[in-house]
């Protein structure tokens, strides 16, 4: 599994609500695909054929979910651009929340900061921008979208289908009720947003209650500190530097936090970073807001912070938010 399969540009839920056209009545039994499906849960996984075609004889066709992955990339589609993770997460709203969180689950964050060496202030960070602490967990059926995605041809199919056979062996394991589970629209559920893969991987107890369960808040502090650890994070390191350059928008070099540059060679384009960054490469970030280009060198713990969702924008947020609490 690549990075935990978040390359895949899910962002927040929040940023992204249901439209006017709710699922469709569909016979997904009639298509070939579906039957060698079923055909497969049986034989490798001991399903009983009549509860995996009772359960996708209830699926319905979500088209707008379909529509997300279908034809030409459109950005805001399945990612978010700096201006509207300012809008909606970076708010003064939204970052009294982040504080009130903090002080609230202090007690559950401190524990998971220490077990696992990484700083509270970034867990709370996550937890802010994936579902601003369960105010926005998704609306979207998961037997609706997965079912649609795995089994119509979209630029995911085949990682769709995938995650498809995770929900029903999660729901097995777990419990869940297949006919109720809701998140978002690519099929991520809970606090932090984990599609079923993931969960089944990482999804944890941390609160000792006899259950893991995804929509718990502290059951989600001990998932993302485990996360944060498993991925290098490095408890002395920088997370990112703001810089100075001329003008108000930048255009000299590629920008992202998967392109390194050396600290002489930033320096040959007028990009100078405000406090001191103590590694000899960086990432260039840039936040393109509406008026000016705001630009940060990334360190190597930013990379952490892409892993769970492949966004310089997203990465940006929690840092943001993870020195507002701080």
């Amino acid at each position: 599994m690549k990075k935990f399969l978040f390359t895949l540009l899910i962002i927040p839920l929040l940023l992204l609500a249901n439209d006017d056209r709710p699922p469709i009545e569909h016979n997904f039994l009639a298509k070939k695909n579906v039957q060698q499906f079923v055909n497969s849960m049986v034989k490798k996984h001991h399903f009983q054929r009549s509860t995996i075609t009772k359960i996708l004889k209830d699926a319905k066709l979500d088209r707008d979910t379909l529509d997300r992955y279908t034809g030409k990339y459109k950005v805001g589609t399945t990612n978010g651009s700096w201006q509207r993770y300012k809008a909606h997460v970076l708010d003064k709203s939204s970052l009294a929340k982040a504080k009130k969180f903090k002080k609230e689950y202090y007690k559950t964050l401190k524990r998971a900061s220490r077990e696992y060496s990484v700083p509270l202030e970034y867990i709370v960070g996550f937890i802010a921008v994936e579902s601003k602490f369960n105010e926005f967990v998704g609306d979207y059926r998961l037997l609706d979208s997965l079912t649609t995605l795995a089994f119509y041809p979209n630029r995911m199919q085949k990682f769709f289908k995938s995650e498809l056979k995770h929900f029903f062996l999660m729901c097995r394991e777990e419990g869940f009720n297949p006919y109720k589970l809701e998140g978002s629209f690519a099929g991520a559920m809970g606090s932090v947003q984990q599609v079923p893969s993931v969960y089944r991987k990482f999804g944890m107890d941390y609160d000792r209650d006899g259950k893991r369960d995804p929509w718990s808040l502290k059951d989600s502090i001990g998932i993302i500190a485990r996360f944060m650890h498993k991925n290098g994070w490095n408890k002395r390191g920088l997370v990112a530097v703001q810089a100075t350059y001329k003008g108000k928008r930048f255009t000299k070099l590629k920008v992202g936090h998967r392109k390194k540059y050396s600290i002489k060679t930033l320096k040959k384009y007028g990009i100078r970073p405000k406090s001191n960054f103590n590694e000899s490469k960086a990432s260039l970030l840039r936040l393109r807001d509406k008026n000016h280009d705001e630009l940060w060198l990334g360190a190597k713990n930013f990379r952490v912070l892409t892993r769970y969702n492949n966004s310089t924008s997203y990465g940006m947020a929690i840092h943001k938010i993870a020195q507002f609490v701080k």
